[in-house]
């Protein structure tokens, strides 16, 4: 097989030219697909913050009304006595 600088030139070249005219869409696939990942990241994110959020509060207003003391409304004496 006999190769001359010619040859290694002109393939040279073609990659190169390929290089160029294929990095763009390659590079704009990229970024949609980082796009995407980035939305998707920002919706979701989003519904499991205010899913969470949700929760908690029904957690803190179920303590809350757990631990209201519960108060008597006649006042009435108690004595104190100890039985065997």
């Amino acid at each position: 097989m006999t190769t001359n600088k010619q040859d290694v030139a002109l393939i040279g070249a073609g990659a190169a030219a390929c290089a160029v005219c294929c990095a763009g869409p390659i590079l704009g696939f990229l970024a949609a697909i980082g796009l995407g990942t980035a939305a998707g990241v920002a919706v979701f994110g989003a519904a499991g913050l205010a899913v969470g959020a949700v929760g908690l509060v029904v957690v803190v207003l179920r303590r809350r009304r757990r631990s209201i003391p519960c108060s008597p409304t006649v006042d009435q004496p108690v004595d104190l006595v100890r039985r065997r």
